[in-house]
C-alpha cells in the first residue's frame, strides 16, 4: 500500500491491555493517546475487562467504521486484536507494552513501546500501510483463527495446559512448576504432519508452524521464517530425552537449535497437523485442540508503519 491509497477515514480504535507486562507500561496510555491524536484522526479507546470483550470491542469497531486498530498490550493482546482486522484494508498498529511482543518486533516495530507509537502516529498521518503475512488456521469444528508469530503443538503447548490448569503457585512460578511437572512426563508424541498435501508420520516433542521467527519472549523457534515470503516455516523436535531437551532448549533463543540431528525444518503454504490430546497455543494464546490445518495467507494485514 503506498503513501497515496488511503486507510478507510474512520477513527482510530486504541485497544489497551492494563495488566501487560504486569502492569509496568500502565501509565504510558495517555501519553500514547495524545501522540495518536497528532495524526489528525479521533481516537476511541475500547473498553473490555476480558480477553473475550476485548476481541468483541475490536470486531465492533471495525465492523463500526474505524480506519485503523491499534492494539496496546504484548501478543496476547496483538493476537485479539488482529482477528478483528486480518483480511480487511483497516490498518493495524501493534505498541509492544507485554512481556511477550514478538509479532511487533518481528515485523519491524521498535521495542520500546513510546518509540512504537511514533512509528504508527507517522505512518498514520501519512496514510501509509505496509503488508505483512499472516497465519490462518482452522479446526476440525471449522473455528477459525488468525494468529501472526507462532503456532506451538508440542511440549511447550503441553507446558501451557498444565500451567493454566494449576491455581498455585501464582505467577511465572507456576509456569516454572509446570514445566517440571511435564519434564517428568516427558515422552514423544506420534504427529501426522501433512506439508501441501504430502503426509509423513513423525514422532516428536516439538512441533512449531511459525509465520514469524519467535515465541515466549524471544526464542526464535522458527529462526528462518519470514512473514513476507507467502510461507509457513514448521520447525520439529524428534525423540528428544529430558537431559537433551534440557540442553538444547537454550540454544532455543538464538535459533541455533535446528542444527541439532533431532531437529528438522519444512517450508509450506499449507500445514495439517494432527496427534491425540494436544490443544495449541498461538502467539501464546489457547486457540484449537489438533487436528488443524493452517495456512500462510500473504499480505492478510496491514501494518502501521
Amino acid at each position: 500500500m503506498t503513501a497515496h491509497d488511503h486507510a478507510p477515514p474512520g477513527p482510530v480504535a486504541v485497544l489497551a491491555n492494563p495488566t501487560a507486562g504486569r502492569g509496568r507500561h500502565r501509565g504510558l496510555l495517555p501519553e500514547i493517546l495524545a501522540s495518536l491524536g497528532r495524526a489528525g484522526r479521533p481516537v476511541e479507546l475500547l473498553r473490555a475487562r476480558t480477553p473475550q470483550e476485548a476481541e468483541a470491542a475490536c470486531h465492533a469497531a471495525v465492523a463500526g467504521g474505524a480506519g485503523a486498530l491499534v492494539a496496546v498490550g504484548g501478543d496476547g493482546t496483538v493476537h485479539r486484536a488482529m482477528q478483528a482486522v486480518a483480511g480487511t484494508v483497516v490498518p493495524f498498529g501493534p505498541v509492544p507494552a507485554g512481556t511477550g511482543n514478538d509479532f511487533a518486533v518481528e515485523t519491524g516495530f521498535p521495542a520500546d513501546p513510546r518509540a512504537a507509537v511514533e512509528v504508527i502516529t507517522d505512518a498514520l498521518a501519512a496514510g501509509r500501510s505496509r503488508p505483512v503475512d499472516l497465519a490462518r488456521m482452522s479446526g476440525a469444528g471449522g473455528d477459525d483463527r488468525w494468529y501472526g508469530a507462532v503456532l506451538a503443538a508440542g511440549f511447550d503447548a503441553i507446558v501451557n495446559e498444565r500451567a493454566n490448569r494449576m491455581r498455585w503457585p501464582r505467577g511465572p512460578r507456576r509456569y516454572d512448576l509446570a514445566i517440571l511437572v511435564e519434564l517428568a512426563r516427558l515422552r514423544p508424541r506420534r504427529y501426522r504432519l501433512t506439508l501441501d498435501g504430502v503426509p509423513q508420520e513423525v514422532d516428536a516433542v516439538l512441533v512449531a508452524v511459525g509465520n514469524a521467527a519467535s515465541y515466549g519472549g524471544g526464542m526464535r523457534i522458527c529462526p528462518d521464517a519470514d512473514p513476507t515470503d507467502g510461507l509457513l516455516d514448521v520447525v520439529v523436535g524428534g525423540r528428544f530425552d529430558r537431559r537433551t531437551l534440557m540442553r538444547v532448549k537454550p540454544r532455543i533463543y538464538r535459533g541455533t537449535h535446528v542444527t541439532h540431528p533431532l531437529v528438522r525444518a519444512y517450508r509450506a503454504r499449507t500445514v495439517e497437523l494432527a496427534a491425540e490430546g494436544i490443544t495449541t497455543y498461538a502467539d501464546g494464546e489457547r486457540v484449537l485442540d489438533l487436528p488443524v490445518t493452517v495456512t500462510a495467507v500473504p499480505a492478510a494485514l496491514r501494518l502501521l508503519r
